[in-house]
């Protein structure tokens, strides 16, 4: 079993995963657009957004489309896992340039660096660099916990 992340954007969908492709070192592995598959819901002027897409960033897929009803991400935070310190601090200031903070990068008695935000494209995230011995153990590669 899999559990993927699926988000809805209001019309910067591809912008975002360009971004995050640049910035997080994803890779776009899929893009369609509405124009591919009409859908009388949706407007026309809307041929050009995303229909659905997939990035990986690190082990994780994240899917998206563009959605004219989407709203900001409420409740829900991507939680991205940072190696150091430093690489926290790039990028937490990547994702709060034209986003709102929530709680500023700070040292936590769970993490040596933890924030969270909302980044232009509202999208909620949860940053966070663990110290080595708070770490969750590595699982090994292939081991699924259902079976």
């Amino acid at each position: 079993m899999k559990l993927d992340i699926y988000l809805n954007y209001h019309g910067n969908c591809e912008e975002a995963f360009q971004f995050y492709e640049t910035q997080l070192g994803g890779r776009i592995t899929h893009l369609v657009r509405h124009g591919d598959q009409p859908n009388p819901n949706i407007p026309s002027d809307w041929n050009e957004k995303v229909l659905h897409a997939r990035i990986e960033i690190g082990t994780t897929q994240l899917m998206g489309a563009d959605i004219p009803t989407a709203e900001p991400m409420r409740s829900a935070y991507l939680a991205l896992s940072l190696p150091s310190e430093a690489a926290a601090e790039r990028v937490y200031a990547l994702l709060i340039d034209g986003g709102q903070i929530f709680m500023p990068m700070e040292k936590t008695p769970f993490a040596n660096r933890f924030a969270m935000l909302r980044d232009k494209f509202g999208t909620s995230w949860m940053l966070l660099h663990q110290p080595a011995e708070d770490a969750p153990p590595a699982r090994k590669a292939g081991a699924d916990p259902w079976y």
